[in-house]
């Protein structure tokens, strides 16, 4: 059962060029062991799309998509983070850069190993 109620937090890129809001219960966060995110080293949360809002930043977004070019994984152009990508799985979520959100403490959220690598 989930005790956590939903939570609104802002997030950005290193630089402040991508800016963004997301709401959330936080019952768990993710990882994955794909290429890119074991690249990427992230700690990702699950959000619906209703509860993602881009705030500033679109024009600095670069999207980067490979294997079956269904998930779109945005960077920062000016300073190079990982902020978000729309979920290969759940095209309607995003996954979120936990890392990114302002004051943000993750301490005692579950982490779910996600297997994106022997994905088909």
């Amino acid at each position: 059962m989930n005790n956590r109620s939903s939570k609104k937090c802002s997030g950005s890129c290193h630089c402040g060029a991508v800016q963004f809001e997301i709401t959330s219960d936080f019952e768990e966060l993710t990882t994955c062991d794909c290429s890119i995110c074991r690249l990427k080293n992230a700690v990702m949360v699950k959000v619906h799309e209703s509860d993602f809002k881009l705030l500033t930043g679109e024009e600095q977004l670069t999207e980067y998509q490979f294997h079956t070019m269904t998930a779109r994984h945005f960077f920062c152009n000016v300073c190079g983070i990982y902020t978000f990508h729309n979920k290969r799985v759940a095209p309607d979520s995003y996954g979120v850069n936990i890392f990114c959100l302002k004051e943000f403490d993750y301490e005692g959220i579950p982490v779910r190993q996600t297997v994106g690598a022997g994905m088909e």
